[in-house]
């Protein structure tokens, strides 16, 4: 679900900047369209260069947690809708994707998430604030399966070490992947973030507030594998 462009981009940044999608022409239905020209001055926020200020975004004070890659927001939803106390932030570069979730969100009437439509790289670096995530969310990113791309990677020791100065102590990043080699890949880059420490002893179980997604149904009843990871900032 989350999101590279060319293989000679040079990193942008000290967190050695690599984008994890490529742009490309996907195809969005009208209805998809539609929300995009009629929901998104609604519910989207602009990228900036700024530090974004959750509390005048949402109009109230509490705790957020930021969404990276929602793909088509169904996930999305259904935790925001269990958990109407905290709020989410929702990055996603694909118009197909945005679209979706904000159906969803007008569709459901919930008021607790907002969306960025940008490179969620960029976002973290600029717009939140250090010391001020209640929990990341990271579900099925791009696996980039050849090996050749896997530096095209979303978690990698760079960006998690970005992401873990976002969240305040006590925060968490979740991840999840149905891809094995990915997922021992992420379980090491996360153990190796002094700021990060395991919940679990290993790969963690699925928390009752993350839905099984149909594609992962259907996946499990093949034998595949899922597997989650929760770390918190100590």
């Amino acid at each position: 679900m989350t999101q590279d462009t060319h293989d000679n981009d040079k990193p942008e940044s000290p967190y050695g900047h690599i984008k994890s999608f490529v742009h490309h022409r996907s195809h969005i239905t009208p209805n998809q369209q539609l929300a995009l020209d009629r929901l998104k001055p609604i519910w989207s926020i602009d990228y900036r260069n700024d530090i974004l200020q959750p509390a005048s975004v949402y109009k109230r004070e509490a705790p957020l947690i930021l969404e990276i890659g929602f793909g088509m927001g169904e996930t999305t939803l259904s935790i925001a809708q269990q958990r109407p106390q905290d709020d989410f932030l929702g990055v996603e570069v694909y118009d197909a994707g945005v679209g979706s979730l904000l159906r969803r969100i007008d569709d459901s009437k919930v008021s607790n998430i907002r969306i960025i439509q940008h490179d969620a790289v960029e976002v973290v670096r600029d717009m939140i604030e250090p010391n001020s995530l209640a929990g990341v969310h990271i579900y099925f990113p791009d696996p980039w399966p050849k090996k050749r791309h896997h530096k095209r990677r979303l978690v990698q020791s760079p960006f998690i070490n970005l992401l873990s100065t976002r969240l305040a102590k006590g925060g968490y990043i979740h991840c999840a992947t149905d891809w094995e080699h990915y997922a021992h890949q992420m379980l090491e880059v996360l153990s190796a973030e002094p700021l990060l420490q395991n919940t679990s002893d290993g790969f963690a179980e699925r928390p009752d507030y993350r839905p099984l997604t149909k594609f992962e149904a259907r996946g499990l009843r093949l034998g595949h594998g899922v597997w989650d990871l929760i770390f918190r900032r100590i």
